[in-house]
């Protein structure tokens, strides 16, 4: 569920819990294409046959496939409806603290920690934690800044 509001509102919003999302299927063929994009091939993630031998049974996600997810998720979680752009300007802190085994779904849920408005943007924190379906510890969570930026016309507001 999107919660949608006006560059305005967003201080409204410390506190508040969003979400959660729609889940993503984190299945062997996404992780096989991560592992090509980022040539990281290490057996934990593309062997299933070693794996299956190994800490946990089956392949398990990238920590980073994991962490790449984010984006999609907080386009579901937050959107800012008069804002010209929302620019990525970084994580504060980022934890795994359980694997995500090839053939979870994935969910996100996420808590606004501090908004500062500046001249022609305001910055937006948010803890977001996502979870595999059915397990009890996140997979991971992210302190995420995002800058939203307001129209070149409602900048000097």
């Amino acid at each position: 569920m999107t919660t949608r509001v006006p560059m305005a509102e967003l201080p409204t919003l410390v506190g508040r819990q969003l979400g959660p999302t729609a889940p993503v299927l984190v299945d062997q063929d996404r992780i096989d294409r991560f592992a090509h994009c980022t040539l990281d091939d290490q057996w934990i993630h593309v062997d299933p046959v070693r794996a299956a031998v190994g800490p946990f049974g089956t392949t398990i996600g990238h920590g980073f496939l994991t962490l790449s997810l984010l984006s999609h998720f907080f386009g579901e979680l937050l959107a800012v409806d008069d804002a010209a752009l929302a620019i990525n300007y970084g994580l504060e802190r980022v934890r795994f603290p359980a694997a995500v085994t090839s053939g979870s779904l994935l969910s996100a849920t996420a808590e606004v920690r501090q908004v500062r408005p500046e001249t022609g943007f305001t910055m937006v924190t948010t803890r977001v934690t996502m979870r595999a379906e059915g397990s009890e510890k996140p997979c991971c969570v992210a302190d995420c800044v995002t800058r939203f930026v307001a129209h070149p016309s409602e900048a000097g507001s």
